[in-house]
């Protein structure tokens, strides 16, 4: 098959039957480019989560763009990119046709509540399959609980936390490198 062809179905199919926005996505975009097709490696996985973390825009759209563009170029992140939008652009179309209607089943109600359930189960397991591929520091576990409480408890913006994480990890490194030059000299 059309390795464009071939991002775009795999895109699609992960787009298509996956609730709760790009984190609940990252678990299946993971066994689909790692274990499935094997375009990636878990390592390239993981840094692509964090890169699509970072960068402006969902999550979703950027590991899938970020992947696409890794395993076909230009014309392979387009094709990952448009199969991971198009099923949750027509099912948002059709649902806003119905909205009213739609909201007042009771039946349908308690299906989102199953869905939300099944969400955090994924966002839980995405947040494992992090923690399994990164590098276990002391410094690692003060970050991310900092993080935890400037976000969840003092309500500052996560953009603000994730661009803090970056500069104090960018800072972070460029000092580890320095104690490590001025040991060897």
């Amino acid at each position: 098959m059309n390795k464009n062809l071939d991002l775009f179905l795999t895109f699609m199919k992960i787009g298509a039957f996956t609730f709760g926005g790009g984190y609940a996505m990252i678990p299946l975009i993971q066994k689909e480019v790692c274990e499935n097709k094997k375009w990636l490696n878990e390592k390239e996985i993981s840094d692509i989560v964090a890169i699509s973390e970072s960068t402006p825009g969902p999550i979703a759209i950027n590991a899938a763009t970020f992947v696409g563009y890794h395993t076909a170029g230009f014309p392979g992140a387009c094709m990952a990119t448009l199969g991971v939008v198009l099923p949750s652009f027509l099912i948002i179309s059709l649902i806003s046709l119905v909205l009213t209607q739609f909201r007042s089943i009771k039946p349908v109600r308690y299906a989102f509540m199953g869905i939300r359930a099944a969400v955090l189960a994924l966002i839980l397991k995405a947040l494992w399959m992090m923690f399994k591929s990164t590098k276990k520091k002391v410094i690692s576990y003060i970050i991310m609980g900092i993080s935890l409480v400037l976000t969840a408890f003092l309500k500052i913006d996560a953009v603000f936390v994730i661009i803090g994480c970056g500069l104090f990890g960018l800072l972070w490194s460029m000092l580890h490198r320095k104690e490590q030059s001025n040991g060897t000299d």
